[in-house]
């Protein structure tokens, strides 16, 4: 196994750049704009909300590539950003539309913990971000952080909630926290091999 050993994968700043500042933005456009969405009981409203959100994600990764301004410190306020949008968002859609609540908790207990956890993970190996955990370990990357994956894992619940197949997305939620646990667990497996548990 190769890691990234430079000291660029483990330095943490800088703090200003264009890809935090963009994550900084999204979540609190995507946050206000979700709590209006809450209060006027807007469905539609939410739905733009969840929509700065992912357009905000995707630009604010886009962006510290492109610039070349991958930070760790970068990475782990997307992630926090990413929990807080979900939290927000999640709590308010459940508000709106309550036959979503028992999915809601499945996937909000596999997103805020079990997700965090191994998103977190990459800050125990000196790499920049989840996104080159490939570098540690290629299987849980794939299931977790590439491209693919990153869709799958939330878009493959909230599209089956957004055309009215609640079960199904129950059956996505339950799916994605039977891999968010292998996951944790060959993380678990990592560490103790790499003496970092």
């Amino acid at each position: 196994m190769t890691l990234v050993d430079s000291r660029a994968a483990i330095t943490v700043g800088p703090l200003r750049t264009v890809p935090n500042y963009i994550t900084a933005v999204r979540t609190v456009a995507a946050v206000t704009v979700g709590i209006v969405a809450l209060v006027s009981g807007s469905v539609a409203l939410m739905a733009v909300s969840y929509g700065i959100y992912w357009l905000g994600d995707v630009l604010d990764g886009w962006a510290a590539r492109r610039l070349g301004q991958e930070t760790r410190a970068g990475a782990v306020f997307d992630i926090v950003s990413d929990r807080a949008c979900t939290a927000v968002l999640c709590v308010g859609l459940v508000s709106l539309v309550p036959d979503v609540a028992v999915v809601a908790v499945v996937f909000l207990l596999s997103f805020l913990v079990l997700d965090t956890m191994l998103s977190l993970a990459f800050l125990c190996w000196p790499v920049l971000s989840p996104n080159y955990f490939h570098l540690v370990d290629r299987r849980v990357w794939a299931w977790n952080w590439s491209p693919v994956a990153k869709v799958a894992n939330t878009a493959g619940v909230i599209g089956a909630i957004a055309f009215g197949q609640y079960l199904l997305a129950l059956g996505v939620a339950v799916a994605v926290v039977a891999v968010k646990l292998w996951s944790v667990a060959a993380v678990v497996r990592l560490l103790e091999r790499d003496g970092r548990a």
